[in-house]
């Protein structure tokens, strides 16, 4: 079985190209999501479906094209893997979205249990605008 680390490099590597898929199907069905800040944007959820819904398409329903991050670094210390990334995307109106992230991921039997989520909450919101 592949490590943690190589798993969530695997992962990062198809997102780089906008595949997203492999990444939610590493998803559990009870993951927990946690995006910090104060804004609409951060909130928590509770289990696969509602991460999707609620945040991931969302954000995917501003986008021309499939959604990209690139890891530019990628720790693990048992069960916990931490990604910096850089979005590399556009908006269906022509302005780029190009947030930094750090992401904490908290791994069980090759599957994404917890993520929290680092971000510049101020841009998000200029770029994204309110969740709604």
């Amino acid at each position: 079985m592949p490590t943690n680390k190589e798993i969530m490099t695997a992962l990062y590597a198809e997102i780089a190209k906008g595949n997203g898929r492999p990444y939610v199907e590493a998803l559990a069905d009870d993951v927990t999501f946690r995006a910090i800040g104060s804004n609409s944007w951060s909130v928590k959820t509770k289990g696969k479906e509602e991460l999707v819904r609620e945040i991931y398409a969302r954000v995917r329903e501003r986008m021309e094209g499939p959604l990209k991050s690139r890891a530019t670094r990628i720790l693990a210390d048992g069960d916990f893997v931490i990604v910096q990334a850089r979005g590399d995307n556009t908006l269906k109106d022509g302005r780029r979205y190009e947030n930094d992230y750090c992401l904490v991921f908290r791994m069980k039997d090759g599957k994404i249990q917890e993520i929290e989520e680092y971000l510049d909450t101020e841009l998000v919101t200029d770029v994204l605008g309110e969740r709604v």
